[in-house]
């Protein structure tokens, strides 16, 4: 329409020149300066009241176009939907099975089993201390402890046949059960030459190398770590003591990893620390993969309020009127068009840009959710396109 016009415009100004064309021609042959000015002032008058004209014909066009004041959106139908929201705290991943091993026995660490990074058996062999002579000592010993039993036995036979005297079988019987002590004792300090996983797990650091001194309870020779059983520590605000229980929904966010896990809360402190007025939680931490470590920073989010049948739209298509009340704008069709409809709403909980919407919208209302910053109230729209599922 504006094109017209201008065209019209132009024509206009045109024919008008061409009225006066030969006058024109005539003014610049006579080459009289003063008359040149005043045919130009008087053409350039011409032209602004055409302009006027126009854009007065422009605004009354558009003011009775409607088709031109319709803005276009789109739409979203609202259904109820399950809202949860989160609260965030930082945590550290931990496992109770994280331990170096030290040797009970002083000497030369002469075999190491175990590689780095190897899966070992609770009661697997890691390595072994050299016995200083044990061995044969109690090879020594249960050569004896042998006799001592023969011994045993045959005086045991005689006493209950009521053949040889008392003071001799009691004096087997002692000498038995000493050998047999003093073996066992033996056997026992051998056995602290053997380093051995106490749990299953994973070989996480060699510490010792193979010839080296190891003194009993001071060197430190295997790290080993079980990943199977990880959690994640963290404290968090007092104010959140009635929300959080054993089993409450979190999810944790390892960024180093790039991994979020879904997980509950299996223990909950009973200790609020006066210093920051936390309780510390544990959250159980799947890790099939053994791609989670100890000591890796963990975002952890609690769930702490959940609606089954919550009314829920983006964060972006509520704005504030001058009362500072929120309001969004719903598309209706009232018999004469199509329009946005200004509602007030009272909104609740908000997470990941999602708002809960308390009162104000319903289930089946039609929420503009594209093209609403510039909307005002009853103002003509046309629907662009329709999502049928909530934002």
């Amino acid at each position: 329409m504006k094109n017209i016009l201008t065209l019209l415009a132009v024509s206009l100004l045109l024919l008008s020149c061409g009225n006066e064309k030969d006058s024109v021609e005539d003014i610049i042959e006579n080459g009289n300066l003063g008359e040149m000015r005043a045919k130009k002032t008087e053409l350039v008058q011409e032209q602004s009241k055409l302009k006027a004209s126009i854009d007065s014909l422009t605004a009354a066009i558009e003011a009775k176009d409607t088709t031109k004041k319709a803005a276009l959106v789109t739409t979203t139908t609202l259904q109820d939907t399950l809202f949860q929201h989160y609260f965030e705290v930082q945590g550290n991943v931990e496992t109770d099975q994280n331990i170096v091993l030290y040797p009970e026995y002083t000497g030369v660490l002469t075999q190491v089993y175990v590689k780095e990074g190897q899966r070992v058996a609770k009661g697997q062999r890691l390595a072994r201390i050299d016995d200083g002579g044990l061995g044969s000592e109690l090879a020594r010993q249960e050569a004896q402890l042998a006799l001592a039993k023969t011994t045993f036995e045959r005086q045991k036979r005689l006493w209950d046949q009521k053949i040889g005297s008392e003071i001799s079988y009691l004096e087997a019987k002692t000498n038995y059960e000493a050998m047999e002590a003093a073996t066992n004792q033996m056997r026992s300090r051998i056995g602290k030459t053997v380093i051995t996983a106490p749990f299953s797990g994973v070989i996480d650091n060699l510490i010792a190398d193979q010839g080296q001194v190891v003194n009993a309870g001071q060197t430190p020779v295997i790290r080993l770590i079980n990943l199977s059983d990880m959690y994640v520590n963290a404290s968090i605000p007092e104010a959140y003591l009635g929300k959080v229980n054993e089993g409450t929904d979190v999810k944790i966010r390892l960024a180093s990893i790039g991994k979020t896990y879904d997980g509950k809360i299996r223990q909950v402190g009973n200790f609020v620390n006066p210093d920051n007025r936390t309780f510390d939680v544990k959250v159980a931490l799947p890790n099939a993969d053994s791609a989670i470590k100890p000591n890796l920073i963990a975002t952890v989010m609690v769930n702490d309020y959940t609606s089954e049948n919550a009314i829920v739209i983006p964060e972006n298509t509520i704005q504030q009127n001058a009362a500072g009340n929120s309001i969004t704008y719903i598309y209706v069709n009232d018999g004469d068009g199509a329009i946005a409809k200004q509602v007030q709403i009272e909104k609740g909980y908000s997470s990941d840009k999602q708002v809960e919407v308390l009162s104000g919208l319903k289930s089946g209302d039609q929420l503009i959710i594209e093209g609403v910053r510039t909307l005002r109230d009853g103002q003509q729209v046309t629907l662009e396109n329709q999502n049928s599922n909530n934002q």
